[in-house]
Order: C-alpha cells, then sequence, then structure tokens
C-alpha cells in the first residue's frame, strides 16, 4: 500500500491505495464520470486526463506517479471560459454523436487552444491533427471535431 496525494479538479485528495492501481482506477474511485476506459491498454485515449498541464491516457499511469500532481478532468473544467467556448462549438457541429469520447476530444482541444493563446499563435490543421491522434471516436468520424476545433480557436483568439 502507498500513500497518494493529487490535486484533482482544485481539490486536495490523499488515499492510501494497492501500488498497482493506474490513475484511471483512482479517479474512478473518485466518481469522476467524464473518463471512460475502452482498451485498458492507452490505445483508444477515452481515460486522457490533464496532468500538469499535459494530456496524459490515465490507463497507462499508475496512481503513484502521479502522486504530487495536478490533475484536472472535464469536471474541472465546468467553468473555463475556453471549455465553454469548444463545448458550444462541438454542439454546434454535430461533433458529438454517443458522447463517450466527447470529454477526451474537449480536454485535447482546451489543452491545445489554450496553448496557442498563451503563445499568441494560430492553429494550424496539423496541430489538431497531433492533438486528438490516440484519442478514437466511432460515431461521428473526425471531420466535425476538427471544424469544432478550429472554430473555437478562432473565437478564443478573440478572448
Amino acid at each position: 500500500m502507498v500513500q497518494v496525494k493529487i490535486i484533482l479538479n482544485g481539490k486536495e485528495i490523499e488515499k492510501e491505495i494497492p501500488s498497482q492501481i493506474t490513475l484511471y482506477e483512482y479517479l474512478k474511485d473518485q466518481y469522476i464520470s467524464s473518463i471512460k476506459a475502452a482498451c485498458h491498454h492507452g490505445d483508444c485515449g477515452l481515460c486522457t486526463v490533464i496532468m500538469d498541464d499535459k494530456l496524459v491516457k490515465s490507463c497507462l499511469v499508475l496512481a503513484v506517479e502521479a502522486s504530487n500532481s495536478t490533475i484536472t478532468t472535464l469536471e474541472g473544467l465546468n467553468d473555463d471560459p475556453v471549455t465553454t467556448i469548444v463545448k458550444r462549438k462541438f454542439e454546434q457541429n454535430h461533433a458529438v454523436q454517443c458522447g463517450y469520447c466527447t470529454p477526451a476530444f474537449i480536454l485535447a482541444a482546451v489543452t491545445l487552444l489554450k496553448s496557442k493563446q498563451e503563445k499568441n499563435e494560430d492553429l494550424s490543421h496539423e496541430e489538431i491533427l497531433e492533438s486528438i491522434n490516440g484519442i478514437l471516436c466511432r460515431c461521428t468520424g473526425y471531420k466535425q471535431i476538427i471544424d469544432s476545433m478550429m472554430e473555437a480557436s478562432l473565437e478564443v483568439s478573440q478572448i
């Protein structure tokens, strides 16, 4: 057993757990519903979270490796203006079908757009493709997701 302490969506959580527990399992135990897992091998990307400002697949990270890190899930971005824009664009472009993969795509979009906003840089199609590489969608295809991210980038650049 190991003691793991993280900041999850702005709230400090400390818990003793078995050392082999993944970050995904740790987060699901905290009733985080936005992360999903289909493969548990890092292939689908549905378990994507933001760990210390970087996207990670939580099924590939041991919870003990995440100790003393800041973890953000979609629940932690509810009041974020960039997230609000991204969500709206996803809805407008019908980039949401079943919704299973949507949280991971939104996290990827928000992370990329905030990075570009900080640097005051324009977003390229190639950067979008790179940011969503490894997140699988079986319903919409990727055109609507890419269009949503590109449209969101135009609006985010104005805030």
